[in-house]
Protein backbone atom coordinates (compact mmCIF):
# COMPACT_ATOMS: atom_id res chain seq x y z
CA UNK A 1 0.00 0.00 0.00
CA UNK A 2 1.00 3.63 -0.62
CA UNK A 3 2.20 5.71 2.38
CA UNK A 4 0.28 9.46 0.96
CA UNK A 5 1.43 10.48 4.44
CA UNK A 6 2.96 14.02 3.58
CA UNK A 7 6.11 14.79 4.55
CA UNK A 8 9.59 16.98 4.11
CA UNK A 9 11.16 15.98 1.17
CA UNK A 10 13.68 18.69 1.08
CA UNK A 11 15.17 22.45 1.64
CA UNK A 12 17.01 24.40 -1.07
CA UNK A 13 19.64 26.41 0.91
CA UNK A 14 22.02 28.99 -0.63
CA UNK A 15 25.81 28.66 -0.46
CA UNK A 16 28.46 30.82 -1.95
CA UNK A 17 30.60 27.29 -2.34
CA UNK A 18 28.49 24.36 -2.35
CA UNK A 19 31.58 22.04 -1.69
CA UNK A 20 32.78 24.08 1.56
CA UNK A 21 28.86 23.87 2.20
CA UNK A 22 29.35 19.85 1.95
CA UNK A 23 32.51 20.01 4.19
CA UNK A 24 30.96 21.44 6.91
CA UNK A 25 27.14 19.49 6.55
CA UNK A 26 29.53 16.58 6.86
CA UNK A 27 32.01 17.29 9.57
CA UNK A 28 30.50 19.71 12.19
CA UNK A 29 26.84 18.69 11.43
CA UNK A 30 27.44 14.99 10.76
CA UNK A 31 25.56 15.03 7.44
CA UNK A 32 25.58 12.65 4.60
CA UNK A 33 26.88 13.93 1.37
CA UNK A 34 24.57 13.06 -1.66
CA UNK A 35 25.91 13.41 -5.19
CA UNK A 36 29.37 16.10 -4.25
CA UNK A 37 32.14 14.19 -6.82
CA UNK A 38 29.04 14.94 -9.59
CA UNK A 39 28.95 18.44 -8.79
CA UNK A 40 32.82 19.05 -7.91
CA UNK A 41 32.77 17.36 -11.94
CA UNK A 42 30.31 19.52 -12.96
CA UNK A 43 27.62 16.54 -13.63
CA UNK A 44 25.09 17.86 -11.52
CA UNK A 45 24.35 21.72 -10.69
CA UNK A 46 24.21 22.02 -6.97
CA UNK A 47 24.93 19.06 -4.57
CA UNK A 48 22.90 17.62 -1.17
CA UNK A 49 23.95 16.27 2.09
CA UNK A 50 20.93 13.81 3.60
CA UNK A 51 19.36 14.69 6.82
CA UNK A 52 17.22 10.87 7.00
CA UNK A 53 16.06 8.80 5.10
CA UNK A 54 13.11 10.95 2.99
CA UNK A 55 14.91 14.40 3.65
CA UNK A 56 17.60 16.16 1.42
CA UNK A 57 18.92 19.98 1.93
CA UNK A 58 20.19 21.11 -1.31
CA UNK A 59 23.32 23.45 -1.52
CA UNK A 60 22.25 25.57 -4.63
CA UNK A 61 25.13 27.85 -5.47
CA UNK A 62 24.19 31.52 -5.40
CA UNK A 63 25.25 31.82 -8.64
CA UNK A 64 22.38 30.14 -9.53
CA UNK A 65 19.79 32.92 -8.18
CA UNK A 66 19.11 34.88 -11.53
CA UNK A 67 17.78 31.72 -12.98
CA UNK A 68 14.99 31.10 -10.54
CA UNK A 69 12.26 32.34 -12.87
CA UNK A 70 9.50 29.82 -11.94
CA UNK A 71 7.25 31.85 -10.44
CA UNK A 72 7.06 35.90 -10.62
CA UNK A 73 9.26 37.33 -7.69
CA UNK A 74 11.86 34.56 -7.40
CA UNK A 75 14.73 35.99 -8.81
CA UNK A 76 14.14 38.67 -6.22
CA UNK A 77 14.09 36.47 -3.06
CA UNK A 78 16.82 33.92 -4.12
CA UNK A 79 19.77 34.50 -1.83
CA UNK A 80 17.45 34.91 1.27
CA UNK A 81 17.77 32.54 3.78
CA UNK A 82 14.73 31.60 5.64
CA UNK A 83 14.44 32.49 9.35
CA UNK A 84 16.01 28.79 10.30
CA UNK A 85 15.30 25.27 9.65
CA UNK A 86 14.74 23.30 12.53
CA UNK A 87 16.03 19.61 13.39
CA UNK A 88 14.57 17.20 15.83
CA UNK A 89 17.08 14.62 17.11
CA UNK A 90 17.06 11.65 19.89
CA UNK A 91 18.51 12.98 22.80
CA UNK A 92 21.76 11.05 22.29
CA UNK A 93 22.13 12.49 18.67
CA UNK A 94 21.31 15.88 20.20
CA UNK A 95 24.36 15.60 22.31
CA UNK A 96 26.56 14.51 19.84
CA UNK A 97 25.63 17.62 17.67
CA UNK A 98 26.07 20.00 19.80
CA UNK A 99 29.54 18.65 20.98
CA UNK A 100 30.57 18.15 17.02
CA UNK A 101 29.59 21.71 15.93
CA UNK A 102 31.38 23.20 19.58
CA UNK A 103 34.22 20.99 18.40
CA UNK A 104 34.30 23.15 14.91
CA UNK A 105 34.00 26.12 16.57
CA UNK A 106 30.93 26.91 15.57
CA UNK A 107 29.17 29.54 17.73
CA UNK A 108 25.50 28.08 19.24
CA UNK A 109 23.07 29.48 20.85
CA UNK A 110 22.33 28.88 25.22
CA UNK A 111 20.26 25.65 25.34
CA UNK A 112 16.36 26.25 25.33
CA UNK A 113 13.96 24.01 27.53
CA UNK A 114 10.09 23.62 26.80
CA UNK A 115 10.54 24.93 23.01
CA UNK A 116 7.00 24.91 21.34
CA UNK A 117 7.11 22.44 18.08
CA UNK A 118 5.50 20.26 16.25
CA UNK A 119 5.50 17.44 18.59
CA UNK A 120 4.46 19.48 21.02
CA UNK A 121 7.27 21.54 23.72
CA UNK A 122 10.94 19.86 23.22
CA UNK A 123 12.93 19.42 26.33
CA UNK A 124 15.90 20.83 25.00
CA UNK A 125 16.71 22.95 21.89
CA UNK A 126 20.23 25.14 20.71
CA UNK A 127 20.44 27.53 16.97
CA UNK A 128 23.77 27.43 15.47
CA UNK A 129 24.37 29.17 11.63
CA UNK A 130 25.90 27.44 8.72
CA UNK A 131 29.06 29.25 6.95
CA UNK A 132 26.49 30.97 4.48
CA UNK A 133 24.30 32.59 6.95
CA UNK A 134 21.20 30.13 7.24
CA UNK A 135 20.00 29.58 11.03
CA UNK A 136 19.70 25.77 12.24
CA UNK A 137 17.48 24.80 15.79
CA UNK A 138 18.48 21.54 16.79
CA UNK A 139 16.06 20.07 19.34
CA UNK A 140 14.97 17.24 21.01
CA UNK A 141 11.98 15.57 22.61
CA UNK A 142 11.09 13.54 25.76
CA UNK A 143 11.59 10.21 24.04
CA UNK A 144 9.19 8.62 26.92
Amino acid sequence: MADNTAHLDHIVLWANDPLAAVAFYEKAVGLTPVRASEFADQKVPFPSVRLNDGTIFDLMPLTMAPRMTMLPGAVASSGHPVNHVCIALGSAEFDALHARLDEHGVPLSALSENSFGARGNARRSFYFQDPDGNIFEARHYDEA
